[in-house]
C-alpha cells in the first residue's frame, strides 16, 4: 500500500517540531501538544505517526543526525574534482564544514545528544549510523584518491581525515563558548586557511602539484625551488 505524500509531509513536519521542542526544551519539559503546535497538526496526529513521546524523541533525533550528515557529505563534493588548485580547494571544502558545525541545527543536536545519552543510551546507535565517523569515512575515501593521483602524501588516509576534521572542529567549542557564541564569517574562513596550513605541512602535495608550487613548512626552504648543487 503506498504512502500518501500527505501523510509524509505531516510526519516531516512532526519530526522537526519534535527535534525544535526537544531541543529548546529538552526532553522531560517538552510536551507532546507543544510539539503538535510547533508542527502545526492535531496531537493525535502526532500519536497516529509516532506512538509516544521516547519514540517520537528517538526518531526526531535520527531524522536530524541524517541531515546534519547529508550536509556535510554534501560539503566534501568539491574535492571530487578538486581542480588545479588543491589547496583552494580544502580550504573551501574547511570552511563550510566549520560553517555548518557552527549552524544553530549542528548545536541543538550535539547539545541534546550530550544532555539525553544518560536517559536515552541507545541514541549512541544514531550516532554511529549518521555521526562523525560517518564523514570521517567519506573524507577518508577523498583524501584517497587524491593521494593516489599524487597529489597528497600520505599512506594512511583514515588517519588523515580525522586529523583534518580534529584541525578544523578542534577550536570551535572554546571559540563559539559551545555554541552560544556566533562566530563570523571572516573568523570561520581564517579559522579554515590555519587548518588546511597545518594540514598540508603534515600531508604535501608530492611535488610540484599541476605546476604550482607546493607551500613548504614555515620557515623551511621549497624544495622544488632551490637551487641545484653544482
Amino acid at each position: 500500500m503506498a504512502i500518501s505524500s500527505g501523510r509524509i509531509d505531516k510526519r516531516q513536519a512532526i519530526l522537526r517540531g519534535a527535534f525544535a521542542v526537544f531541543a529548546r526544551q529538552g526532553y522531560a519539559q517538552a510536551c507532546v501538544q507543544e510539539i503538535a503546535d510547533e508542527a502545526g497538526v492535531a496531537k493525535p496526529t502526532v500519536y497516529n505517526h509516532l506512538t509516544d513521546k521516547a519514540t517520537l524523541f528517538g526518531h526526531a533525533v535520527q531524522a536530524a543526525a541524517q541531515t546534519v550528515l547529508q550536509q556535510r557529505l554534501a560539503a566534501l563534493e568539491p574535492l571530487v574534482e578538486p581542480g588545479d588548485d588543491l589547496r583552494a580547494t580544502l580550504e573551501s571544502v574547511g570552511h563550510e564544514l566549520v560553517r555548518l558545525h557552527c549552524d544553530d541545527h549542528s548545536c541543538a543536536l550535539r547539545r541534546l545528544l550530550y544532555s539525553e545519552i544518560i536517559r536515552f543510551p541507545d541514541i549512541l546507535d544514531i550516532v554511529t549510523e549518521f555521526g562523525p565517523h560517518r564523514l570521517t569515512q567519506a573524507l577518508a575515501d577523498r583524501l584517497a584518491r587524491l593521494a593516489l593521483s599524487g597529489r597528497l602524501r600520505t599512506t594512511e588516509p583514515e588517519r588523515a581525515a580525522e586529523q583534518l576534521l580534529a584541525l578544523l572542529t578542534g577550536p570551535l567549542e572554546a571559540r563559539s563558548q559551545m555554541g552560544t557564541r556566533p562566530l563570523g564569517d571572516d573568523e570561520l574562513r581564517a579559522l579554515a586557511g590555519a587548518a588546511v596550513d597545518t594540514f598540508l605541512q603534515a600531508y604535501p602535495a608530492a611535488g610540484r602539484e599541476r605546476g604550482r608550487a607546493v607551500r613548504p613548512p614555515h620557515g623551511s626552504p621549497d624544495p622544488v625551488a632551490a637551487p641545484r648543487p653544482s
